[in-house]
């Protein structure tokens, strides 16, 4: 299996809503981008990871889940500088709130399927709460928001490494057990 060669780099949110606070918003365009260019480069290797999970399960006998359905690209800079309207921001939140719950829902059942011991617990993430605070508190809640969709991406990409680690030791595994025959 090959390495990550586009890791996802860690968002920090409050060094970008310091420097945010600092060039009067200008360091969200940025963020935004970043969160959305992370979010396609980590979507495209997954499916890559998929797809070799597959072929191992396929080896063994195994029926695969169904691939995924691919997750539509976004384009970063396009979101990025659509922020200047405010509304998309919103929408970005959202967007990579949901993706997030789905590609997590996704992720678990295909591991629970390719593995016999749970590798993965996919998070709860309360959209609707999160929506209720930025209506109640007049789109201020967006940064609550922002704040914990970062913190949620960084926690699942922390997770998929270690993942990944399990998952190449056990291919590795494979590969040597075929060497010896």
């Amino acid at each position: 299996m090959q390495g990550r060669t586009e890791t996802e780099q860690p968002v920090w949110f409050s060094m970008w809503f310091l420097a945010s606070i600092a060039t009067f918003g200008a360091a969200f365009f940025p963020m935004f981008y970043r969160l959305v260019e992370n979010r396609n480069k980590h979507f495209r290797y997954e499916a890559q990871l998929e797809k070799q999970i597959a072929a191992f399960l396929k080896k063994q006998g195994k029926e695969p889940l169904a691939a995924a359905d691919e997750s539509r690209e976004m384009n970063a800079k396009a979101w990025a500088a659509a922020i200047i309207l405010v509304v998309p921001a919103f929408a970005i939140a959202y967007i990579l709130s949901r993706d997030l719950l789905v590609h997590e829902r996704r992720q678990d059942m295909f591991l629970a399927a390719a593995f016999p011991e749970r590798m993965f617990m996919p998070q709860t993430i309360p959209i609707k709460k999160y929506v209720l605070i930025t209506i109640v508190t007049l789109g201020v809640g967006i940064v609550y928001w922002l704040y914990k969709v970062i913190n949620q991406y960084n926690a699942h990409f922390k997770a998929d490494r270690e993942i990944e680690k399990e998952i190449t030791k056990l291919l590795e595994d494979e590969k040597v057990g075929e060497q010896r025959m």
